[in-house]
């Protein structure tokens, strides 16, 4: 700006340098020139003169850049490399639009359209797997090679081992299913202390029923192969007999039982043939050497048979009717000598069959019917009083026993002439004792009595 006195001076640009040039004719028109005059001719204030000093300059400024892009895109147009949808001119700014609104760009979207808030990428964009950088802070030299993953199960201890076998045992002993044993097994870190399974399943087989001990044979044998080696059975049966002692507190038969689990382990090839040889003339336990003993004999009785299956006996159900009938049978008989309620009570827990408890509440009344004097009779009634207080036979199997012996009375009635009355008997003394009911008693069938008249009648029998 001049005043006056002063010269003009115009401002220009070289290569982004603003200079200026006195001596000049001004850049504004005739207009602004005499709009000039008039306010500096006013009475302004020094404020408001260095104010409009600084809005011409500011004005100065924005025509030289004006000039300066109509110049390049001048220069573009001649030389042909302005496209025709370049030009900075007509463009409408379009909302979210990501084109530069400068005009200098080739007019394409920031960074190929992969740039902006929430964008992964341009679209159709593959990324490949980096090579891992060495000045990475997280570069691990190690796991840089084939490194495989895998689930890390920790080894069981003795005590840990112990918790978690006892509860695989036990369910064994009710569903019997070998496969589902293995499973578990596979799933458990058991380590060097594997061979410690089959001992705490035999020591758990020692404290319950013939059938738990055959179950437990079983499993062994399916083992073997399967988890757990012959050495590994050798080892668990070392352990067993040094342990004998122990586990004779609470199973007093333990030596025998295991001189059968030996046995049959041996026959089941679960167990080196060589086992037995190992501790001929080295064993100074009484009950280790019982054991041993035991499955010798045993051994040299079955020489010929490929398995011991019957060492433990057939487990409940599994028996036939005719050997349930003929134990029961034995049982009675037994007891009848010795008179031995507990240990009538332990042969019949021993059978495991609840359901065919029946059998033996029928045999029991017919050895009454045929027994001579009262003796039987009182016996019979104690025997069947002492299983009906504790459970072991229930009301369904009472009435089923006695009913049989009701449907079958007249054919026992042609061996055993007076067996209405002794059977009326009996069912008085067993309802006084509180063994049957009152409607059990009532339904025991009475003989009808025939009446002849006298000879004058013909022999006739009246109705």
């Amino acid at each position: 700006m001049a005043t006056e006195g002063e010269t003009w001076t115009t401002v220009q640009k070289h290569d982004g340098v603003l200079s200026f040039d006195d001596d000049v004719d001004h850049p504004y028109g005739d207009e602004d020139e005499a709009a000039f005059e008039a306010e500096v001719n006013g009475n302004w204030t020094p404020q408001e003169k260095a104010l409009h000093e600084a809005r011409l300059k500011a004005k100065a400024k924005r025509r030289v850049r004006k000039s300066s892009s109509r110049s390049e895109s001048l220069s573009k147009s001649l030389s042909g490399e302005l496209a025709d949808g370049d030009s900075p001119k007509g463009k409408v700014p379009v909302p979210n639009d990501r084109k530069s609104r400068t005009g200098k760009g080739r007019g394409l979207p920031k960074k190929g359209g992969a740039g902006g808030k929430g964008v992964w990428g341009a679209a159709g964009m593959v990324y490949e797997v980096e090579e891992p950088d060495v000045k990475d802070p997280n570069y691990d030299e190690v796991a840089q090679g084939d490194t495989v993953y895998a689930t890390v199960v920790p080894e069981l201890d003795e005590r840990e081992l112990e918790k978690t076998v006892n509860p695989i045992v036990q369910e064994y002993f009710q569903h019997g299913d070998t496969k589902e044993v293995q499973m578990l097994l596979k799933e458990l870190n058991l380590g060097h202390h594997k061979y410690e399974f089959s001992s705490l399943a035999v020591s758990l087989s020692l404290e319950g029923k013939a059938s738990h001990r055959e179950l437990t044979s079983r499993l062994l044998r399916d083992l073997v192969g399967k988890g757990l080696s012959e050495s590994d059975m050798a080892r668990a049966f070392d352990k067993i007999l040094k342990e004998l002692p122990d586990l004779m507190l609470d199973t007093p038969e333990a030596p025998q039982m295991l001189g059968q689990f030996i046995a049959r382990a041996i026959a089941d090839h679960a167990l080196p043939m060589g086992f037995l040889d190992r501790y001929k003339g080295k064993v100074d336990c009484d009950h280790a050497r019982a054991a041993l003993d035991r499955a010798a004999v045993l051994l040299s009785m079955k020489r010929e048979m490929v398995r011991l299956d019957n060492v433990w006996g057939v487990g409940g159900g599994l028996r036939p009717v005719k050997h349930l009938v003929k134990e029961m049978n034995f049982l009675l008989k037994e007891y009848l000598v010795s008179g031995e309620v507990k240990e009538a009570e332990r042969c019949l827990r021993d059978l495991e069959v609840p359901h065919f408890h029946h059998e033996l509440v029928y045999e029991a009344v017919v050895m009454v019917l045929e027994s001579k004097g009262d003796t039987a009779v009182k016996m019979m009634c104690k025997l069947l009083q002492a299983f009906w207080k504790i459970g072991l036979i229930t009301v369904d199997q009472m009435n089923r026993g006695f009913q049989r012996v009701y449907d079958e009375l007249p054919e026992i009635n042609l061996d055993v002439p007076h067996a209405h009355s002794i059977m009326e008997s009996f069912t008085d003394l067993c309802y006084q004792e509180s063994v049957i009911t009152k409607q059990l008693r009532d339904s025991c069938p009475s003989r009808g009595r025939k009446r002849f008249v006298s000879e004058g009648d013909g022999g006739l029998i009246k109705n």
